[in-house]
């Protein structure tokens, strides 16, 4: 895949979504990593239905080191791994309060250090809540480097590394959030949405399903 093609791939997905940004809900930085904690191996929505009830009585350090890991499980009891996770919150919580004065830091080395913060999680922080250019390469971002040829790899860490070479610059802030959309709505894992697709032209899918009437650089072929 050629950088012309890369770049009208990443102006065709600006357009098609416009406002690119998390689904998980939140007001604060620290509410966005606790969210981002309990999304692994979750939904944003069932992490959403959870965090409303729970960022009501606790969305500080201190409140949620004060439910204690059998309080947090209370509000958390629907997401999956929901035990661990509780852990991992109380643990990242009393880190922030010991190390960071209460404030989510804005270094990966730091993000890094916490309870239950990896790489991608790291990423997703620095990315939405200090808009650092940098990709989270989630299950959706793996599979559409992959399969559209954007960024190709055996593991994570080698489609985020090609991503981050490959994509034009003035995308690369809003990248990691139009391809989560995109993979998450059109690109699906089982039945991808060739025909609704954008970008199918583009996209050098070998099983892709190109409808009869598709856009071709803004006009009907």
């Amino acid at each position: 895949m050629n950088a012309e093609k890369r770049a009208e791939i990443f102006k065709r997905l600006s357009k098609a979504i416009p406002k690119p940004t998390t689904e998980l809900e939140y007001s604060t930085t620290f509410e966005l990593l606790i969210a981002v904690i309990l999304s692994a191996q979750a939904t944003d929505k069932g992490v959403n239905i959870a965090t409303r009830k729970l960022f009501k009585v606790a969305n500080t350090p201190e409140a949620i080191v004060n439910l204690g890991v059998e309080g947090l499980e209370n509000y958390i009891k629907t997401i999956g791994l929901y035990h661990a996770k509780a852990k991992n919150v109380i643990a990242c919580c009393e880190q922030l309060i010991l190390i960071h004065h209460s404030q989510v830091p804005n270094t990966r080395a730091a993000l890094e250090a916490l309870a239950g913060v990896g790489r991608k999680t790291a990423n997703v922080i620095l990315n939405t809540a200090f808009g650092e250019p940098t990709i989270a390469v989630d299950t959706h971002l793996f599979r559409l480097g992959n399969r559209t040829k954007l960024a190709t790899g055996k593991n994570v860490l080698q489609v985020e590394q090609k991503y981050l070479r490959t994509i034009p610059k003035e995308f690369l802030h809003d990248a990691h959030h139009l391809l989560i959309l995109h993979g998450r709505y059109t690109c699906t894992a089982r039945n991808p949405k060739c025909r609704e697709c954008c970008i199918v032209d583009l996209c050098e899918y070998k099983d892709k399903m190109i409808p009869k009437v598709h856009l071709m650089n803004g006009q009907d072929a």
